[in-house]
């Protein structure tokens, strides 16, 4: 049993979970009650000696002076006055800081994860490796080397091809030679079609297996009336149009090549999660729209969907059976009128003027250009039905951790004022904010533990929804909040403690402490407020506790337009914030990372993808339905003088510009 249990520990260790997962626990943040004790000399880096030991217990008189935790940038708080500083004797001049903002962001090292019980971390490893992780390898080992040695090899037939038909049209061959044009035609589409053979396979297989019809079932088609074709060319001295055949199996090949970078991507996103966090809709949630929230993830969220067939998919599955009819019919109305030569050679036109070649990448190419900027954040979508969920108006909920990740806020230093016990202030003030939540709950509860306090209860608390807060703590009246927020309360604010970081406190109308505060801007949190921001049928809710965090200091801090953001008021923030997503709502996407940046480019990576891909449906379809106009009014006039090899090929490219255009869309998420 003993050793049943030994292996057991060792096969579901965090430790060596988080190591696999490449999250090495030596390097993260040490706890913050590790810390050494608080110096209040200028040396502040120098180690406290094992002589001081003994004086740990006496505690020094804080009053009147300021306190320092740690070096902070310019951009993470703003210094005190000169003669506060002279008074203070603790803040570092600007000129002292060794780096500017981002280095400090990027030089953080996150405090270890904390994993909540519904997390199941053991049980959320054994299906990522069951699922994600086993299939990944699968799918690793056949690899996308070939898919690019035969695109490359189908494009050149392509162009070869096309070159011999050009040299032909322009006069360049001898008419002695059509034979050699012709059997160097049929060779090169016989080459382009060897090398999608698989796909082809895969295409019948899926037809009477699944009943599918797709483009590449049509193309099959198209590969046979084409090879028929060939034979009344042989005979009639003509050159066939296999130009066009290369080109749209060049397409089709690059087409799975894509849809397997996009698999190969989600599937290294999952199997290297630690945590998952599901993207849900919730109806009516914020002025009438509905919501997009966070809940707990399951594995099979993703993998019931990432392999289905997408609407538009199914969409060019239905085109593509209908201009096979339609093909057919100008086929046989051709026949009727000019015979059976003239009816395979408009079928055989007919079939490749109705599938513009870039038709088979109009899904699969912006799907994984959008995936490779979802993976760097550690983000899959579920399927189509989550980017359409997605795509529509949405109020999107914005928390105190989304805009100020845990480790970003930090107190710099503190001022007592009066003649107040510090250990007492400190407690009142934690007490209120701890009543009232949010990023700077933790920052408190940790001086206050530093401390020795504890916390107090709290009656008649009120957060005014200016940058202040209030309540009742042991029966006398305290406030907190901005500089501008004490001032509008009528508390008298001496000289020479404007800080613009900072929150105030006052006791009893009289100021007892100034706290310096620093936010740090993250990238992760700047990049998804401002992706959020730039989408009008999106609208950000700010939903954060912490009452520094006013319409006005986001817009300086993030540089933003604070119209773009909705502020709603107190009482609507905490309906708001005890609103829960119903438990069978319909899982839109996951996140592997707590930034607000991967739940962002969910959001609007799916609007991105939603419009590229439709534009390009829109698109494809126009090209589609001219070809085979032209193709119908030709076959009436039994004309065969524009059924050209040059003039097909030259059609087709015509319609893969914008096809390639649109598909690029992705890009700007």
């Amino acid at each position: 049993m003993d050793k049943q249990e030994a292996l057991q520990d060792e096969e579901f260790d965090l430790e060596s979970i988080l190591n696999e997962f490449h999250d090495d626990p030596e390097t993260a943040q040490a706890p913050l009650d590790t810390m050494p004790e608080l110096s209040f000399s200028e040396e502040e880096d120098e180690a406290p000696s094992e002589d001081a030991s003994s004086e740990e217990d006496q505690e020094p008189d804080l009053s009147g002076a300021t306190v320092r935790f740690d070096p902070v940038t310019e951009e993470e708080a703003e210094p005190l006055p000169e003669e506060t500083a002279q008074e203070a004797g603790s803040v570092v001049p600007p000129e002292e800081l060794d780096h500017p903002a981002f280095d400090v962001e990027e030089a953080f090292i996150p405090a270890p994860s904390v994993f909540t019980p519904k997390s199941r971390l053991k049980e959320l490893k054994k299906k990522l490796v069951a699922g994600p992780e086993k299939q990944y390898y699968a799918l690793s080992e056949k690899g996308t080397g070939k898919l690019q040695a035969a695109i490359l090899l189908s494009l050149l037939m392509t162009a070869i091809a096309a070159g011999i038909a050009a040299f032909y049209a322009l006069g360049y061959v001898a008419e002695n030679r059509i034979k050699f044009v012709v059997f160097s035609q049929v060779l090169c589409m016989l080459i382009s079609a060897l090398l999608g053979c698989q796909l082809m396979l895969d295409a019948i297989g899926a037809l009477f297996t699944k009943g599918r019809f797709s483009l590449n079932t049509l193309l099959v088609i198209t590969f046979g009336v084409c090879v028929a074709d060939s034979v009344f060319c042989l005979q009639e001295q003509r050159v066939p149009c296999c130009g066009a055949f290369c080109l749209e199996m060049t397409m089709a090949l690059w087409a799975r090549y894509q849809r397997r970078n996009t698999e190969l991507s989600e599937l290294d996103t999952m199997r290297k999660a630690v945590r998952l966090h599901a993207l849900v809709k919730t109806d009516d949630y914020f002025e009438g729209k509905p919501g997009i929230q966070q809940v707990e993830g399951e594995v099979e969220d993703f993998m019931d969907t990432y392999q289905t067939t997408t609407a538009p998919e199914k969409l060019q599955g239905v085109y593509a059976f209908v201009a096979m009819l339609a093909a057919m019919a100008i086929s046989v109305l051709a026949g009727l009128t000019h015979g059976t030569s003239m009816a395979v050679q408009v079928l055989s036109t007919s079939l490749l003027a109705a599938v513009p070649a870039t038709f088979f990448i109009a899904s699969a190419r912006p799907k994984a250009i959008l995936e490779q900027r979802l993976h760097m954040v550690g983000t899959v979508l579920c399927g189509w039905k989550g980017v359409k969920a997605l795509s529509g108006k949405a109020a999107f909920p914005l928390g105190d951790h989304d805009l100020f990740p845990q480790g970003s806020t930090k107190l710099n230093g503190v001022k007592f004022y009066g003649s107040r016990d510090p250990d007492e202030v400190v407690s009142m003030t934690t007490s209120l904010i701890a009543t009232a939540g949010g990023g700077l709950e933790a920052v408190f509860q940790q001086l206050l533990k530093n401390r020795g306090g504890e916390l107090q209860a709290v009656e008649s608390f009120r957060n005014y929804g200016k940058g202040g807060i209030g309540g009742m703590v042991n029966g006398e009246p305290v406030l907190l909040g901005t500089l501008s927020f004490l001032q509008d309360m009528d508390v008298d604010i001496p000289q020479g403690t404007m800080v613009n970081q900072a929150v105030y406190a006052a006791i009893d109308g009289e100021l007892s402490a100034v706290y310096a505060i620093s936010y740090a801007k993250m990238r992760s949190a700047s990049a998804g407020l401002v992706t959020l921001s730039g989408y009008r049928k999106l609208i950000p809710v700010v939903l954060c506790r912490d009452f520094m965090l006013t319409e006005e200091f986001l817009r300086s801090k993030f540089g933003l337009k604070s119209r773009r953001l909705a502020f709603p008021d107190q009482e609507t923030r905490e309906e708001l914030l005890k609103k829960q997503p119903s438990a069978d709502a319909p899982v839109l996407a996951l996140i592997t990372r707590e930034e607000l940046v991967s739940a962002a480019y969910a959001v609007t990576g799916s609007r991105a993808l939603r419009t590229s891909t439709n534009l390009g449906m829109v698109i494809h379809l126009l090209g589609g339905v001219v070809g085979l106009l032209i193709m119908l009014v030709l076959a009436i006039l039994g004309s065969t003088e524009l059924l050209t090899p040059t003039n097909l090929l030259l059609y087709q490219l015509v319609w893969a510009v914008p096809g390639l255009l649109v598909t690029e869309w992705t890009r700007t998420v």
